[in-house]
């Protein structure tokens, strides 16, 4: 304190330091502190900046690796069932080979005409069955390769009934390679005027694949007696604007409960035990419907028990770059 009188009054003066002020080098003013106190501030902010934005790296990068485990357990499940669905037409196409090779030979000791004419026949049939077996096998390589592919894939004009109808078997299949005593009846309800639609092949197949895979490992878990998946396609044309699709997966397992029926496709949300799933299977096949092709993707109950994923798409989608 300092006192002083002046023209008959008293002047108090108190003044005091922080430690930082006390530390000041000798003949530092108060601005030199301000300055100083400024660039450590400055520094520790930068210092801040750069751990937040590390955390976020990492975090990106954690997202990153458990939506590529997510697409990799989906594969895993396609590549179970392609190993068996491929069977089948590779069987025909080395059966019909064997046929055709013997027919070669009838031919070239065949002297009648007509005969002849008749096995060149038999032939052709074989090349066309051949042909068509050999297509269906490198369809399911192809499923196999897309899922396998990272990145968006681009829509184009696709059979949506046949789509479904694939994955239905590799889902199926897969089931089966991881436990030979699953048994479930699938019942196929597809309206052929469904068409083309214009689609990600790959991203629809994944969401297929993850629905049909839900559906399974409910009806497993539960040990539903007489098992049934239903899957049904609808066009609807109600619309003013543009036609739609309607893709219905339904079980007859114990259903989704109504306290969980709005969080299904929140990330990480899951139901099942702890190691048995992450959580991001409906969550990215939701992203993957409304963000990626403009349409709708909900859960309801199935009269009787069970539950229903409703998978709504436009025929033709707009671009959602320019719709956003």
């Amino acid at each position: 304190f300092v006192l002083e009188r002046l023209d008959g009054r008293w002047l108090l003066a108190h003044c005091h330091f922080s430690v930082e002020d006390a530390l000041l080098d000798p003949g530092a003013t108060l601005a030199t502190a301000l300055e100083r106190r400024n660039r450590d501030l400055e520094l520790l902010v930068e210092r801040r900046t750069a751990e937040l934005n590390q955390s976020l790296a990492d975090l990106t990068a954690a997202q990153a690796r458990l939506v590529q485990q997510e697409k990799m357990a989906s594969l895993g499940m396609l590549t179970a069932g392609v190993a068996h669905e491929i069977k089948n037409p590779l069987n025909f196409v080395t059966n019909f080979a064997a046929l055709s090779r013997e027919l070669l030979d009838d031919l070239d000791a065949e002297d009648d005409p007509e005969e002849a004419e008749a096995l060149r026949a038999d032939l052709r049939v074989h090349a066309e069955r051949i042909e068509a077996h050999a297509r269906r096998a490198d369809g399911i390589v192809r499923a196999m390769l897309d899922h396998a592919r990272t990145g968006e894939s681009a829509r184009q004009p696709t059979d949506l009934n046949a789509l479904v109808d694939q994955h239905i078997d590799l889902a199926w299949h897969g089931a089966r390679a991881r436990d030979p005593s699953f048994a479930v009846e699938i019942v196929r309800d597809f309206d052929l005027d469904v068409g083309d639609v214009d689609l990600a092949p790959q991203e629809i197949g994944r969401v297929l694949l993850n629905l049909l895979g839900n559906a399974f490992d409910a009806l497993t878990e539960a040990a539903t007696p007489e098992a049934c998946v239903t899957v049904t396609t609808r066009r609807d044309d109600s619309r003013a604007n543009d036609s739609h699709i309607e893709v219905r997966v339904s079980d007859n397992g114990p259903g989704v409960p109504d306290g969980l029926q709005a969080k299904v496709f929140e990330p990480f949300f899951t139901t099942k035990p702890t190691g048995q799933g992450i959580g991001l299977g409906l969550s990215l096949s939701y992203d993957i419907v409304t963000q990626g092709h403009g349409g709708t993707l909900d859960v309801e109950p199935t009269p009787g028990g069970g539950a229903t994923f409703v998978l709504t798409l436009p025929r033709s989608v707009p671009d959602v770059d320019e719709a956003g």
